[in-house]
């Protein structure tokens, strides 16, 4: 299932330069960037013209998306663009997987796509997997099955509102939405439709059986194409810069995207992206399908000319949200100030199950935590800084316990390093820990690997790589990165002890128990 794009003419300026720039517009879900991505024939760069917040927000009783904020966003990273000088050949957008927007027959959204941090899924995600059991659909979507997952969220919307399908003519997942809006294409770029559920990862085609056995109508699925692939010319309008620009879908699951920038030396490495979700995993010939990988949460998406074998973790969200209610008291912070703050407290005093429902979206996500940690007999973390802590101890467990729980699926050898990007890379007290936690070497790399894999794959489309290993290569000239070493005698063993046996005691708690 190698990834072969369409060869275009290498980009070469009008004043005869080698130097190609491409935008990326790199959709997280807590922030977007918009960026300039360039290469002068050995070396990538990225430059971020426009950083956005946005939220999801309850109206009619769903979880939505703002997607008016989002394209305000994006609008105003593309005039930014307009006005710099040179020329931009294309561009392509990325996002977090799983959301979709349904289409009117006229084009437009029906509504705003839900967020799957809402509960919409959960009753048609525990009606199916009792129907049809978990290791069926995992056998036939190569995801685990999980509430948030695409394939419950269309079942619950359906059932809920028996009328919808005759209202509206296609699916589109949140990146091919935004390629809609920027271009008119009503296509499914193939590493976001993986995150549906619906998707056969063997084949990287639609999974119609299952389409229809859910009773899903095939229409709504539009054409499924490789990342690389000319959707069009932009019709947003624009002038100068962005003149006669073409929109071309990367990897544009950003999860694919990372991983394409992600500057691994071999199959025998890790890799871990690390942003508002934490993905652990490594690049496989063939999907990790059976009921061990089940067990231990694999799950199986398509990356470029690879199956990304992953689990999917909790990850900085639990800081970002930590951050939003501590501002809500008036006490303002950063990512280093909690990094710093936490590294000056002890180790493995608290532990919690980063995956735990509880920390899915409180309310209140400090005292959230501190509630788990007093349900599980462990005291009380106070302080800002004593959370924190409590927080990256148990994000480098998880992560140990996800690598172990890799090798053991696929089979391998044994990982010989791990390799970090995302904004995780920044936080050297997380790539310590987690250097401690797997007994590995940790090496960083871009915190920005979403945004460059996806110019990236641009340039690759247009005949200025040939390969993912140049694309790699491009990226360790610009930036070798940074390493951390275990520390002397660190195996990990006892911070998994220690962890493994809090989620034990998380898991027998009685219901009242959870925060």
């Amino acid at each position: 299932m190698g990834d072969v794009v369409p060869r275009q003419q290498p980009w070469i300026d009008l004043d005869g330069s080698r130097h190609a720039v491409a935008v990326a517009i790199d959709l997280g879900a807590s922030s977007g960037r918009v960026a300039r991505i360039g290469f002068d024939g050995s070396a990538l760069d990225v430059s971020v013209v426009r950083r956005f917040d946005h939220r999801a927000q309850h109206r009619d009783g769903v979880l939505r998306w703002d997607m008016a904020a989002i394209w305000r966003g994006i609008g105003d990273g593309l005039d930014a663009l307009a006005r710099e000088p040179g020329r931009v050949r294309s561009i392509g957008v990325d996002t977090w997987g799983v959301d979709y927007g349904l289409l009117r027959p006229d084009g437009s959204l029906a509504a705003d796509p839900a967020c799957y941090r809402g509960d919409r899924g959960a009753g048609a995600f525990r009606r199916i997997v009792t129907e049809r059991g978990a290791g069926e659909l995992f056998a036939a979507g190569g995801v685990v099955p999980m509430s948030i997952n695409t394939a419950f969220q269309l079942v619950a919307e359906v059932e809920s509102d028996p009328d919808l399908l005759a209202r509206c003519e296609l699916l589109l997942l949140m990146p091919d939405v935004l390629h809609h809006l920027l271009c008119g294409a009503v296509t499914s770029e193939r590493t976001i439709a993986s995150t549906t559920g619906l998707l056969n990862p063997g084949t990287g085609r639609w999974n119609t059986g299952l389409v229809a056995a859910l009773g899903l109508p095939e229409r709504l699925l539009p054409e499924v194409v490789a990342p690389g692939t000319d959707l069009g010319a932009l019709l947003t309008g624009h002038a100068g810069a962005l003149a006669g620009a073409r929109v071309v879908t990367p990897a544009s699951h950003d999860t694919a995207s990372a991983v394409v920038a992600t500057p691994l030396a071999g199959p025998d490495e890790v890799f871990i992206s690390s942003g508002t979700w934490s993905l652990v995993g490594c690049e496989a010939a063939a999907p990790a399908v059976g009921p061990d990988a089940l067990a231990a949460g694999v799950t199986n998406e398509l990356g470029f000319g690879a199956v990304l074998t992953m689990v999917n973790l909790t990850g900085l969200w639990l800081l970002q949200s930590c951050r939003r209610a501590w501002a809500e008291r008036g006490v303002k912070t950063t990512f280093d100030a909690l990094a710093q703050a936490a590294a000056g407290e002890p180790a493995g005093r608290w532990w919690i199950d980063p995956d735990a429902p509880d920390f899915t979206n409180p309310a209140d996500m400090p005292e959230a935590i501190r509630a788990y940690c007093m349900a599980t007999g462990q005291g009380r973390p106070e302080t800002v800084a004593e959370v924190a802590r409590t927080v990256f101890d148990s994000l480098a467990a998880r992560y140990a316990r996800a690598v172990a729980d890799l090798q053991r699926v696929t089979g391998s050898r044994g990982a010989r390093a791990v390799v970090v990007v995302g904004g995780g890379a920044r936080n050297r007290l997380l790539c310590q820990l987690t250097a401690d936690a797997t007994g590995l070497p940790v090496r960083t790399g871009s915190p920005e690997a979403s945004a460059l894999g996806n110019g990236a794959v641009q340039f690759l489309a247009a005949g200025e790589f040939a390969s993912v290993d140049e694309i790699r290569a491009a990226v360790r000239a610009a930036d070798p990165g940074q390493v951390y070493l275990p520390a002397p005698g660190s195996d990990g063993t006892a911070t998994l002890d220690a962890w493994e046996a809090v989620r034990q005691r998380a898991a027998s708690r009685p219901p009242t128990a959870a925060a």
